[in-house]
């Protein structure tokens, strides 16, 4: 016995198989993912992932599609939580210095994503969604240009903050975001 769990009483093999490609593309690239390591990671068998997708590039849409959802349901709380101008502005700075990304790993995908998205169209509508998601968050408390300005914020501070060997403290990124909030109009 392998120790797989198999059939009717796997409900979450799907999933399993998406957080196990998310997990490959972490460790190696999503360029150097393939069904073989996507199925020892997830403990399946290797048949498992052609039940659930047709190729490669529906599994790695669908995977890359949870990673959008999950980063954009943290990032629309706190957003939604936000009652005031000021919360809403501190609700940005929460979703750069904070937890929103939740792990590293969750930042580093997101550079996965956008790479192979670059030669991957059909990757293309998942960043665009997770994009309109972030927008509409914003759109609660700030103009639609505003809006925009603010979630390229987000992802640029994000970024630069995981590899700067100074990165931008709360404080800073508390007055950016003011002043680029200040700018528009609500």
């Amino acid at each position: 016995m392998s120790g797989r769990t198999r059939g009717p009483n796997d409900p979450r093999r799907r999933e399993r198989i998406l957080d196990a490609a998310l997990d490959v593309v972490a460790e190696h690239g999503a360029i150097k993912v393939t069904f073989r390591r996507i199925a020892e990671a997830a403990g399946v068998p290797l048949g498992s992932l052609t039940y659930y997708f047709d190729d490669m590039e529906h599994l790695l849409t669908a995977a890359f599609g949870r990673l959008a959802e999950t980063v954009s349901a943290r990032y629309r709380a706190l957003l939604e939580a936000a009652r005031t101008p000021a919360e809403a502005e501190a609700a940005v700075v929460e979703i750069i210095c904070g937890k929103v990304w939740g792990t590293d790993r969750d930042l580093l995908l997101s550079y996965e994503l956008y790479a192979f998205a670059t030669r991957h169209p059909e990757l293309r509508e998942v960043m665009r969604s997770w994009m309109r998601a972030s927008r509409e968050a914003l759109a609660r408390h700030f103009d639609p240009l505003t809006a925009r300005a603010l979630d390229a914020l987000v992802e640029g501070l994000s970024i630069h903050n995981s590899v700067d060997a100074e990165p931008a403290d709360r404080a800073d990124v508390a007055a950016i975001v003011h002043s680029v909030a200040s700018r528009g109009g609500r």
